[in-house]
């Protein structure tokens, strides 16, 4: 009888314990690449001395800097808990994305350039998104980490997991939405210590977009508040800063038989209240003014296609500071970049090859990804900053498993001026040829070689016309399986 009741009695167990399972269904989908690089050097000088920014810091001397090779890859996981059809809860990590072999990252607590977690965790496994969706009568609502920046179209867009509310309507081909998010808390709390209130940065925005057959547009609305590097001390002590940017990003997408034209404008403005902050001015309002647009069009006739692209990102006019005795009153590029999810070239404006080999300096300037302004307001954003670019591509598919595309990109600097230095000798960052090819292993296996060639412009030489630049040149192949 005993043995009855303890086989019924574990039976009641699992039933009670399998009985909210019922009620779940899991969906899992996600990718996983890995991929080798060849970098050609490390530098774009030939030989000689060049210097880090500032200018002004002790030189390092160089051979153009040795060549670099490695393997690396990541897995990214995405599981969504549905719990009835209008209600889930999404997660998604990333996991194991790290050099084969190579130094692992130190521990610390500064968070990655587009995640959650810091780099350290994102060796091991780091959460990104964590977020209740609920479709209700009045609109799809969204609470918790997801992703900040992706809209319209893919320039400009850098996707960071953020904290999010979301709230969002579709109708007749209509779709609006509202968002709050807080990039940085510095409230007191029991891990960190605070003496003053409202030291937080918060963002604020909406948007509107219209979709139709064979295109879409649509105009979003940002308010970015950050007080994060306001005065720990009362008037009249106070040594902070406080800006208010506002943006607006019109896009649109039209497909016009075999032609695609996609567009976007975006527009920065608003004032820094700076008391007093390293290469800012001390006493009085800085005025925004950033501007950054894209247009590119594809003609798609089956077998062949080709295309080209323009883009355009405001650098910062430091002679604004150098010729005002260290004092700016305006910021005209900075806080805009062509964004980390628009990678147009392998080598010189490639989010990828910049996270995994790092920036590529000249003579006292950096790679073009160095962003001073968007590193001192904590955004740390390595889109492309100060450059006119300009693109043109080709591409075949010989076969339906094959595509191969060649495109030639040149660029040139927007502001030739240097922070706190005489001017660069050019503009010209260069011209790039690249070739990539991707096979179709099967319909969730893909294999891609790409070769990139860069040849350097005197940009690259700072301030020194005697300085001499190389050209570069990167290998690059990649296996990816999405599931």
């Amino acid at each position: 009888m005993k043995r009855f009741w303890l086989v019924l009695l574990s039976l009641g167990l699992v039933m009670a314990f399998s009985a909210s399972a019922f009620a779940i269904d899991v969906k899992i989908s996600g990718s996983y690449y890995a991929a080798g690089m060849y970098q050609n050097k490390t530098t774009f000088l030939k030989d000689g001395y060049y210097e880090t920014l500032p200018y002004f810091q002790n030189p390092t001397f160089s051979d153009g800097g040795p060549s670099t090779a490695f393997y690396y890859q990541r897995l990214r996981v995405q599981t969504d808990f549905i719990v009835s059809p209008g209600l889930k809860l999404i997660t998604r990590f990333d996991a194991m994305e790290r050099i084969w072999g190579g130094a692992r990252s130190a521990a610390g607590t500064t968070l990655d350039s587009q995640s959650a977690g810091t780099r350290a965790e994102n060796e091991n496994i780091a959460f990104d998104w964590a977020y209740v969706e609920y479709t209700s009568p009045i609109g799809l609502f969204m609470a918790g980490y997801q992703d900040d920046g992706p809209w319209g179209t893919v320039f400009g867009d850098s996707s960071v997991p953020q904290g999010i509310i979301t709230w969002a309507v579709q109708m007749n081909g209509w779709t609006a939405f509202l968002q709050a998010l807080k990039i940085n808390e510095n409230s007191k709390t029991a891990i960190h210590s605070a003496t003053v209130t409202d030291n937080d940065t918060d963002k604020y925005e909406g948007g509107a977009l219209y979709e139709w057959k064979g295109g879409q547009a649509g105009l979003l609305g940002v308010y970015y508040r950050d007080a994060s590097l306001r005065p720990s001390f009362a008037p009249p002590y106070d040594v902070g800063i406080t800006g208010n940017v506002f943006v607006l990003e019109p896009y649109a997408i039209v497909q016009m038989g075999p032609v695609k034209i996609q567009a976007e404008v975006n527009y920065a403005w608003g004032n820094i209240k700076a008391d007093q902050i390293n290469v800012l001015t001390a006493g009085q309002d800085i005025r925004i003014d950033n501007l950054a647009a894209w247009v590119d069009a594809t003609v798609n006739l089956k077998q062949f296609y080709f295309g080209g692209s323009v883009a355009y990102v405001a650098g910062q006019d430091w002679s604004h500071y150098n010729n005002n005795g260290g004092k700016m009153d305006v910021i005209k590029g900075g806080l805009l970049t062509g964004g980390m999810d628009w990678n147009p070239t392998l080598l010189l404006f490639n989010n990828e090859r910049q996270y995994w080999a790092g920036s590529i300096p000249g003579y006292n300037v950096t790679s073009t990804s160095m962003n001073y302004i968007s590193q001192q307001f904590n955004l740390n954003d390595t889109g492309m900053y100060n450059a006119w670019f300009f693109q043109g591509r080709a591409g075949v598919r010989p076969i339906d498993k094959l595509d191969i595309v060649a495109s030639v990109s040149y660029a040139v600097a927007d502001s030739k001026t240097l922070m706190g230095g005489p001017d660069a000798v050019s503009n010209a960052y260069g011209t790039e040829i690249d070739l990539v090819g991707t096979y179709k292993i099967s319909n969730n296996l893909s294999y891609m070689l790409g070769f990139g060639y860069l040849f350097t412009g005197d940009y690259f030489k700072g301030y020194d016309p005697t300085t001499e630049v190389s050209d570069n040149y990167m290998l690059i192949n990649k296996l990816t399986l999405t599931f």
